[in-house]
């Protein structure tokens, strides 16, 4: 009975890091712009490929 209220517990505290580590994500501003790396992809490419039939 007592590894169930220990793994409880330790359940809990992972739970509660996440939490913690989601809300400090969301105030830093992680998860204010998604559109913009989607999209970067697409323009560095075009970059990387002008870059390389251009003679130096």
């Amino acid at each position: 009975m007592n590894v169930i209220i220990l793994l409880i517990l330790a359940s809990l505290a992972v739970a509660l890091i996440f939490l913690a580590g989601f809300i400090w994500a969301v105030r830093s501003g992680q998860y204010e712009d998604t559109l913009t790396p989607a999209l970067r992809v697409l323009t560095e490419e075009s970059k990387i490929s002008e870059s390389k039939t251009k003679p130096k």
